[in-house]
């Protein structure tokens, strides 16, 4: 069980830190290297910036979860 949920936060981290960068800032932040979210989801303008904002809150109480999980099971 604590390999699944260690397994689990990982892809869960690697996630959040992929939504979070790609989403556009101020300044366009780190999501300006490269094409950021240009590259993953084409040209939609605020549409995507909405849709990793609404993503990022799920996969942070995700994976908040999931490491109260592990530490309850070690």
């Amino acid at each position: 069980m604590h390999q699944v949920l260690a397994v689990v936060q990982f892809i869960l981290a690697l996630g959040l830190i992929a939504v979070i960068i790609l989403q556009p800032g101020r300044s366009a932040g780190l999501g300006a290297i490269g094409g950021g979210t240009e590259f993953l989801f084409g040209r939609r303008g605020k549409g995507v910036g909405a849709t990793l904002a609404k993503i990022t809150p799920y996969l942070a109480g995700l994976f908040m979860l999931v490491t109260v999980l592990l530490a309850v099971v070690r």
